[in-house]
């Protein structure tokens, strides 16, 4: 094998490797607008449930 078709087969696998890089990279972004977007529906639910439970808390002591 040459010296040129060493660098030839070097930069393939450099380009396939960027590539990857790339596709994680974007996938690590979506987990992290998901993960951002499941954090506030978790606020919102414990939020709504705050007062639920100190209802039940209420009927319950009476």
């Amino acid at each position: 094998m040459t010296i040129d078709e060493r660098l030839e087969k070097l930069t393939e696998r450099h380009e396939a490797l960027t590539q990857t890089v790339e596709i994680v990279a974007g996938m690590q972004r979506e987990n992290e607008r998901q993960i951002a977007e499941l954090s506030t529906f978790i606020r919102q639910l414990a939020e709504i449930a705050l007062p639920h439970e100190r209802r039940l808390d209420d009927l319950e002591n009476q």
